[in-house]
Parts: structure tokens; sequence; C-alpha cells
């Protein structure tokens, strides 16, 4: 499975393409940042990261998109930026036509680390061990993204799997009943 991760911002939007397996090793393909001037307007700016992202699609062609859940913080500027960075990944995914999953940083951090509570420094070492790398890409944003493809790879394939045993076993019974 092939996954591009989005860490979502409208400065610095992190992006990171991983493939694997659940339980196999996990291999880095790509990752960045995409940078918006915050001297450019609004649109300007939605618009660079709607480019970037479709040339990322395009270029490394992902199974699935995940991107960071939007969270609540005190900075309703930040926030605003965040969510609009958000929709202009997931608009990119749905004319893809490309699934879309959506992970809480906490989820990502446990996923990778263990600990939903993990710091940033935390993650972004647990990131480049299970990338198998020699150093931690920076600047930060580029390394979430790549913990929110390697949350998505563990706890989506996991989900997937039990999404298909379930359909089989709720098939196997409607076959009993019918009997």
């Amino acid at each position: 499975m092939r996954v591009l991760g989005i860490d979502p911002g409208l400065t610095r939007c992190g992006i990171g393409v991983i493939e694997g397996l659940p339980g196999s090793p996990l291999k880095l393909i790509s990752v960045g940042v995409i940078k918006t001037p915050s001297d450019n307007p609004l649109e300007q700016r939605l618009l660079q990261l709607e480019e970037e992202i479709t040339n990322w699609v395009s270029k490394y062609q992902p199974d699935r998109i995940a991107v960071e859940r939007v969270f609540s913080q005190h900075n309703v500027r930040t926030v605003m930026g965040t969510g609009q960075a958000a929709g202009i990944a997931l608009l990119v995914a749905a004319r893809a036509g490309i699934p879309v999953v959506m992970h809480t940083p906490s989820e990502v951090k446990a996923a990778v680390t263990g600990s939903g509570r993990a710091n940033k420094v935390q993650v972004a070492e647990m990131v480049k061990r299970l990338l198998s790398l020699t150093e931690i890409p920076k600047p930060v944003d580029s390394t979430d993204a790549l913990a929110l493809a390697i949350c998505h790879i563990w706890r989506g394939g996991g989900n997937s799997k039990i999404a298909s045993a379930l359909a089989a076993e709720k098939s196997r019974l409607a076959k009993l009943v019918r009997k």
C-alpha cells in the first residue's frame, strides 16, 4: 500500500509518501514541505497548495491519502489556515478518486510511539527508526506527514482486514439462514 501523508498548514504543509503493509518493513518514497508566502493573498496560497498536492498525487500515485484531522487550538487564525489546507487536500483526493482517511494527532502519536501523549521529538525519532533513515526529516511538518502515513498503514490496514473478515462472516451467516 502506498500512502501520501499530509500535515496540513497554510504556511508549511508537510507531505510524505511511504509504502508498506502492516507487519512489514516500511519504505520512504519521498518527503517534503509545501511552503506558501504569508504575504500572498489567501486565494493564491490555497491555489499553490492545490497545484503542489496535485503534482504529488500525479507523481506518486498513492492508494490512500492520510490527512491530520483539524482539532481545536487556542489560536483561531491557525485553526482556520489548517482547516483550509486540509480542505484543499480533501478536494485533491476526491478529484483524483483516492480514498481519504483522517487521523487525530493523538491517534498518530499512539500508532507511531505507543503513547498518544508523545512529544514531537519522540514522534520524529520513531519515524526515523521505522523508516530506517539516517536522520530525521526537517522541518517537523514533513516528519508529521510521514507519521500520518505510518499511522494509516498500521491502523488502516488492520481496520481493512477486520472489515473484510466481518463481511465474510456476515455472508456466511446469511447463507446458513437461507438453508
